[in-house]
């Protein structure tokens, strides 16, 4: 609990977790953070490893799982492995695709954080630098293109992917994105691959 207030008041980009606590064990503990701060890491450390608790860490969403006692030379390597992945911001009220947006960047080395609403989404701006945000055009609390301009003003080098299912209807809203300096455009359903692409690209345009 008391590691769950700590986050309520700041976003932490890696969080070392111990598996057996009383209470809250370390999974749980993880599951409630990544509902706060999706982006932040965890790696799990403990003296029960077994394969069974290597897959439900895996379930989880956990970044590595370490035995007891922890080997410092193994451990740092990871700290700094998590701190240097790049940072997505996803922008988008439907919760459930935030989720699987989650899952499928964190599976190519991103850390992912979303926001549900322009509201939160000027929040997480002001915390972090992203390297890409996706900005779903419709959303309560703001549009995408009042997104946009505070992408611009709080992460000004960040690369942004416009993201709608109205293709026809928001068409000219997208277009006049486009010209205030969004990056790109995907539109749902996604085609993966290309959304992948351009994530990646854009990604290592940041790096650069």
């Amino acid at each position: 609990e008391s590691a769950l207030e700590l986050v309520r008041k700041k976003p932490y980009d890696v969080a070392l977790l111990d598996f057996k606590m009383p209470g809250m064990d370390g999974l749980t503990l993880y599951r409630e953070i990544r509902k706060l701060r999706s982006e932040t890491v965890s790696l799990i450390v403990t003296a029960y490893a077994s394969s069974e608790t290597q897959a439900a860490a895996r379930d989880a969403g956990a970044f590595e799982i370490l035995s007891k006692p922890v080997d410092f030379s193994q451990l740092f390597p990871l700290v700094e492995q998590a701190i240097n992945q790049p940072l997505i911001l996803v922008i988008d009220d439907d919760q459930a695709l935030c989720e699987t947006l989650w899952d499928l960047f964190r599976e190519r080395g991103y850390r992912v954080a979303w926001a549900y609403d322009g509201q939160i989404a000027k929040d997480r701006l002001t915390e972090k630098d992203f390297q890409v945000v996706l900005i779903d055009m419709k959303l309560p609390k703001g549009n995408g293109s009042s997104v946009l301009l505070q992408v611009k003003q709080s992460n000004p080098d960040a690369n942004t992917i416009l993201i709608t299912g109205y293709r026809t209807e928001m068409e000219a809203q997208i277009q006049n994105a486009l010209t205030e300096g969004a990056n790109a455009v995907c539109y749902k359903p996604f085609d993966v691959p290309q959304l992948l692409k351009t994530v990646e690209d854009l990604s290592q345009q940041k790096e650069k």
